[in-house]
């Protein structure tokens, strides 16, 4: 394939290309050429007003409750390669990112800020990975490259009943898209609590070749004692009752072990706790732990990115993990099932169209409780 620019890394940073950068943001809402910090109007005119143009006078935008922004929309050929993002104000799970391709309308990234993010909890959580970094100041920044043929469209919906403050920048370049380039699409799901014995369904419905490439869990537990025994399970072009790919345990899938707790490994050696991590591709960034008051139970949140080992797909795709943990108190050890409160955004590339997905929960029912 003809080197077109989308995507650089360490390997060819110094290879020369005809790609055109653009930058979208409050400063230059179109991402023209030549057109950014013009405005005179904007939300901080009063605070530049000894200064003039050019000096920070629109650097966030407002969106009332209830309303959409469109944050991006751009007619041409290229790939969107960093999204910068901060909710200076408003919730970060009734703030719904979605992103439409080409002539679709249908979208291709349906999610709240905080999980397409990492952050689930709608708590800040410092991640340092390849594909999403979060840093303090509740800043979010998103590396997935996103390719587009005709037509990107960015929306956010302000689903909460206060407004909306947002900064960002979506930064992007104009060229020409190879044919062997898929869509990137993101899909948020929540059970909670997910019925007894019910297996958690992260994707279904998957139609179109392509490859899934991450998984973000927000994973609030239920009962006391450990809750990871689950097997995340990828059904593959066709299979039936069993999958292609099957994992050993939630704890694993997340590249941990152990149930992220050194104690369980060396016993008597350590104090047992739950270890935070942050790596490339997967981590245990946030545990949010009970303080005996109103945080009744353990929360967390995991990701998991397939950048080296995508999971391939030519015609279909299902993912699906079980909540299990232990039985307390009981001679023998026994599995228990469990009927926690999970939510789960799974990302993946896919050529068009995309299947309808299933319909978003209502504000009550996203809210964290």
């Amino acid at each position: 394939m003809a080197f077109s620019g989308l995507g650089l890394h360490l390997g060819n940073l110094s290879r020369l290309s005809n790609a055109q950068t653009r930058s979208i943001s409050p400063e230059n809402f179109t991402g023209e050429k030549g057109k950014g910090g013009m405005s005179v109007d904007g939300p901080a005119a009063r605070q530049a007003r000894d200064l003039g143009q050019g000096w920070k006078v629109s650097p966030y935008v407002v969106i009332a409750p209830g309303a959409t922004f469109t944050l991006a929309d751009i007619e041409d050929q290229g790939a969107i390669q960093q999204i910068w993002m901060t909710l200076a104000r408003g919730r970060l799970r009734h703030s719904i990112l979605r992103v439409y391709w080409d002539d679709q309308t249908l979208p291709s990234v349906e999610c709240p800020v905080g999980d397409f993010f990492a952050c689930g909890w709608e708590e800040f959580a410092q991640v340092s990975s390849l594909a999403v970094c979060v840093n303090p100041g509740r800043a979010f920044n998103c590396y997935w490259e996103m390719p587009f043929r005709k037509h990107a469209r960015f929306t956010l919906e302000n689903r909460s009943e206060e407004e909306l403050t947002v900064y960002y920048q979506i930064n992007y370049t104009l060229t020409e898209v190879a044919e062997d380039c898929a869509y990137f699409h993101a899909q948020f799901r929540r059970a909670n609590p997910l019925p007894y014995k019910d297996v958690y369904t992260i994707l279904d419905g998957v139609s179109g070749h392509g490859q899934y490439v991450g998984t973000y869990m927000a994973w609030g537990v239920n009962n006391n004692g450990w809750w990871g025994e689950g097997e995340i399970k990828f059904f593959i072009d066709g299979d039936g009752e069993f999958p292609t790919v099957c994992g050993t345990g939630t704890e694993d899938y997340f590249c941990g072990a152990y149930n992220f707790d050194p104690y369980v490994a060396h016993a008597g050696q350590l104090q047992s706790r739950y270890v935070e991590f942050t790596t490339p591709y997967a981590g245990l960034p946030q545990v949010i732990r009970p303080d005996g008051v109103y945080k009744s139970q353990q929360r967390f949140g995991m990701y998991r990115w397939h950048i080296p080992d995508p999971i391939r797909f030519q015609s279909d795709l299902r993912a699906t993990i079980q909540a299990l943990g232990w039985l307390q108190g009981v001679k023998d050890a026994k599995y228990l099932p469990l009927q926690d409160d999970i939510a789960s955004v799974a990302f993946w590339y896919q050529t068009l169209p995309t299947a309808p997905f299933p319909q978003l929960p209502g504000p009550d029912y996203l809210e964290i409780g």
